[in-house]
């Protein structure tokens, strides 16, 4: 019975994480309420995890990452790979690959992607290459490179922590390096000369510095408009290059007719670049909706800024309106536009729910620009400028985690503690403030990674684990130790895709160690296997890396397919061939 209840919770699991409709964190902490209410596991076992040295581990690499993305040490190398390779974009998509390949070796992918979004969508416009040439590459690299060290991914880590609870050693720091060197290489070799074919070439037309991307905004007719008599199929408004979409009149939504003319008060709903949207701000009988309001408020923007920005797959804000989020309260900021892909959104963008990865044209003070992106709900695409004390001061930090990297690998001091004075380091020298350091820690994703590693216990001691081990076992034995192997390693790349690799990971894997052991097998290598196996799976946008790119690079839900689908293909036959000849089987 209780095998039963633990394998009915995986299933229940496995939809709840696939669907999104509850959040990860609240998922994997009523899983484990259930485990303890119906006594499969005891209160101190169900929370065990929380303390393991894998969750401060993690929460250290989160506070360094954000550190030296405050310090602009990550932005200041995209502006290296600008000037140097600009003029040359097979090698530039190489070296940039490459690039962010290492550097996501030792910090977490997401916060590298984010970090390079914003140089990498200047350097397409200033060579004059679209944004999504650049853009799928840069996520793909950010996420290849974490199978190269133990801290490259939580997924790694996460694996690691799991597999002591279970017996194992802990993994090195680059026990697999080599393995993830040969995907990270293969991988940068595939993009160059066969995925570049299958990335989308978008805004061809429209790559200059000013104007990338077209915009929904809702523009008002002022009393004094000479728009007011004109027709809204073919008026002003295609001299200044908008698409008018819908007109709200008194409430009432209508369509941009031929016969339909402008009145006073009419809010247009429309498309159009960035440089006119903040022309609208000067031409007289016209004005932004937002500005509008702002003003009747009594709110002073003569110093506001306008910048673009990207949401993050980690905001708060995704799921839910900028009215339910009551945005411009919690954030400072006013929105003038936003952009989702190339769908045009018809909604009032007050009740638009917000998705990860739409661009928002934003509009307010410098510094909430600033706070809300140290906080990790926003990219900004725009380029900081960072002062010469805060870059000394990245610096300094970014030699202390080279430094610590190479203790823990020597084993001079533990992992743990090395990143922990690392992270303590980067407080105390101001390069990030103990408050963004604590927003900056993905706390669902340690909370799910502590919760699956107490779950990882239950279905080994429930039996869950070994009856699920069999049946595959069962299945696939007949044709060998190699094919129960990769049918795990198949069976987590396809979870991933509904799933976050973490979780897929730590699914998949007390399953597999037991099929190990029932074969006789090694456990060591079906877990490696299991863990490279999550973290080469691109088949689709739902990874948070590809989350943030998907916006930005205007791209749709097949390219990923087109251009990941081959990648993973690849990097499994790879993962397939390295880890037993590396860890043998038997």
């Amino acid at each position: 019975m209780e095998a039963w209840i633990v394998i009915s919770l995986l299933i229940i699991a496995v939809i709840a994480f696939a669907t999104e409709k509850i959040s990860v964190d609240l998922v994997t902490l009523g899983m484990l309420c259930v485990l303890v209410l119906c006594g499969i596991l005891r209160v101190d076992q169900a929370f065990a995890g929380f303390g393991d040295r894998v969750i401060v581990l993690l929460a250290s690499i989160f506070i360094i990452g954000a550190a030296l993305r405050e310090t602009g040490i990550l932005d200041a190398m995209g502006g290296l790979l600008a000037r140097g390779l600009g003029k040359r974009p097979a090698l530039l998509q190489t070296v940039l690959m490459a690039v962010v390949g290492l550097i996501s070796a030792f910090m977490n992918n997401t916060t590298v992607t984010a970090v390079f979004l914003g140089p990498v969508m200047g350097l397409a416009r200033r060579i004059g290459v679209p944004p999504s040439r650049l853009l799928m590459p840069l996520a793909f690299a950010a996420i290849l490179g974490g199978t190269c060290t133990l801290i490259g991914t939580s997924t790694n880590v996460a694996v690691s922590g799991a597999i002591t609870k279970l017996g194992l050693e802990p993994l090195g720091m680059f026990e697999f390096t080599h393995v993830g060197l040969v995907v990270l290489v293969s991988g940068i070799a595939f993009m160059v000369l066969f995925g570049s074919k299958l990335v989308p070439e978008r805004d061809q037309v429209t790559v200059s510095a000013d104007a990338l991307r077209e915009y929904l905004a809702e523009v008002v007719v002022l009393p004094n408009s000479p728009l007011i008599g004109q027709e809204a199929f073919d008026s002003d408004f295609s001299a200044l290059e908008f698409q008018v979409l819908k007109i709200n009149r008194q409430g009432q939504l209508l369509d941009a007719g031929p016969n339909l003319r402008f009145e006073t008060g009419d809010v247009v709903l429309v498309a159009g670049k960035v440089e006119n949207l903040i022309k609208v701000k000067k031409i007289e009988g016209l004005d932004i909706l937002e500005d509008v309001t702002l003003r009747s408020s009594g709110i002073d923007m003569r110093d506001a800024q306008v910048a673009e920005v990207v949401l993050t797959p980690r905001s708060g804000m995704v799921g839910r309106s900028l009215r339910e989020n009551n945005f411009r309260q919690r954030t400072g900021l006013s929105v003038l536009a936003l952009m989702r892909g190339e769908r045009s959104l018809l909604h009032h963008m007050a009740d638009e729910k917000l998705h990860a990865g739409d661009v928002l044209l934003l509009q307010g003070a410098n510094e909430r620009f600033r706070s809300i992106e140290e906080g990790g709900e926003i990219v900004v695409l725009t380029q900081h400028q960072f002062s010469a004390e805060a870059r000394r001061r990245g610096f300094i930090l970014l030699a202390a985690f080279v430094l610590a990297v190479i203790a823990s690998s020597l084993e001079w001091i533990p992992d743990t503690i090395a990143f922990v004075l690392v992270a303590m380091f980067a407080v105390c020298s101001r390069c990030i403030s103990l408050e963004n350091a604590y927003a900056n820690i993905d706390w669902r994703l340690l909370i799910l990674i502590g919760g699956m590693m107490a779950f990882g216990v239950a279905m080994q001691s429930s039996g869950a684990a070994a009856m699920v081990a069999d049946a595959i076992t069962g299945w696939l034995q007949p044709w060998g130790v190699f094919a129960v192997f990769a049918g795990f390693c198949v069976l987590t790349v396809l979870l991933t895709q509904p799933m976050s690799n973490a979780a897929a990971a730590l699914v998949v894997l007390p399953v597999a160690m037991q099929a190990a052991v029932s074969m006789g097998a090694s456990q060591r290598a079906f877990a490696i296997g299991v863990m490279l196996s999550a973290s080469v799976s691109v088949l689709t946008p739902f990874e948070p890396s590809c989350i943030l790119v998907y916006g930005p690079g205007k791209y749709r839900f097949s390219d990923f397919i087109k251009a990941g689908g081959g990648l993973t293909f690849v990097m499994l036959l790879i993962v397939l061939a390295m880890v037993p000849m590396c860890w043998p089987l038997k």
